[in-house]
């Protein structure tokens, strides 16, 4: 029991502090043959039967209903009065949604962005997502979504005038390292362009850049990926789990207004959202370029039906001229019905 209750404490931190390695020799005795040998009082064929049924539990197609709250940290380029200026403000976003999926696949997903504008709880944005997941092969998990964004009109901090998204994504899990691709492809009209222009000028002298009329607003990115998830069974009953995945992505893209939001698919639950880091990077030249190195450091606590998420984001974002480290923090809360 002592056991379990020190492994759900580092859980909640998310991620243990490091030690530098002690180089002096090893006080425990050299191991013997004896010390080789397999521990007979475990039935290990059973062992991996049962972590086998857990796999085939979590992985299985299924309908259900979802709710969730996201809390994470986001980056905002607010417009401040006397004397005019840009300035970044990191702030707290809270991330509200409901969703259905189908075991045939598709789903369909509600979410609301809120942040505290220094004025009050503001619900600057609503996304509608429709999606498709194909979950029945073990070895891989693909799936595509569209979203739509719906954003308030005369905010104080830049929104991306991108209004849809079309995201797909592939992952290989037969392997122990699972290699994954994501793409994403977002584009706005011109009406919501000319809204957000004055201030997408302002952002575009205070990175030094001359301003040129756009006559597209769509934006490009491409991550591959590489991860590993790591399961403790039985925590505190036969319901509960632990799940670690350590993640490594490499994103590449154009970076011309910025995407809305950046998701990562985790499992079945597509709600495991963490927006973008570092000071949006506005460019005239439509050019595809390294974005970002991120390390993710995810953990997820699932008991019966309710799941809890943190996770770290460790960021180093390329077009940056300064502050290109970031490290980031959101926990996801949910429910599946």
């Amino acid at each position: 029991m002592i056991k379990n209750y020190l492994l759900f404490a580092c859980f909640l931190f998310g991620v243990a502090t490091s030690v530098a390695q002690d180089t002096r020799q090893d006080s425990l005795p050299p191991l013997t043959n004896d010390d080789l040998l397999m521990d007979t009082s475990i039935n290990y064929d059973e062992l991996m039967d049962e972590f086998d049924l857990f796999l085939d539990s979590l992985l299985a197609p299924r309908s259900y209903f979802l709710a969730n709250l996201s809390v994470s940290q986001g980056y905002f380029n607010f417009i401040k009065r006397n004397p005019l200026r840009i300035e970044v403000t990191e702030k707290n976003v809270y991330t509200p949604s409901v969703g259905y999926y189908s075991k045939s696949g598709l789903g369909i997903t509600v979410a609301g962005n809120i942040v505290n504008d220094s004025q009050r709880l503001n619900l600057y944005q609503v996304s509608l997502s429709p999606s498709y997941d194909y979950l029945k092969n073990r070895n891989m998990a693909l799936g595509f979504s569209y979203t739509r964004h719906f954003t308030k009109d005369s905010l104080s901090f830049y929104v991306s005038p991108l209004q849809n998204e079309l995201n797909g994504y592939f992952i290989w899990r037969k392997s122990w390292l699972q290699p994954g691709i994501t793409a994403g492809f977002g584009w706005g009209s011109r009406t919501a362009y000319k809204e957000r222009l004055r201030f997408l000028e302002r952002l575009k002298r205070r990175v030094l850049v001359i301003t040129t009329t756009e006559e597209s607003v769509t934006d490009f990115s491409l991550t591959a990926s590489l991860r590993h998830n790591f399961y403790w069974l039985n925590i505190f009953s036969k319901k509960d789990f632990i799940r670690l995945t350590p993640q490594l992505a490499f994103s590449a893209g154009s970076q011309n207004f910025g995407f809305n939001q950046t998701t990562g698919t985790y499992g079945v639950n597509r709600l495991n959202l963490l927006y973008n880091s570092g000071n949006l990077n506005l460019d005239n030249e439509r050019k595809f370029q390294p974005l970002s190195m991120t390390l993710y450091l995810r953990s997820e606590y699932s008991v019966g039906k309710f799941y809890l998420q943190p996770q770290f984001m460790f960021d180093y974002y390329f077009p940056a001229e300064n502050d290109n480290f970031n490290v980031l923090f959101s926990v996801n809360a949910g429910i599946q019905l």
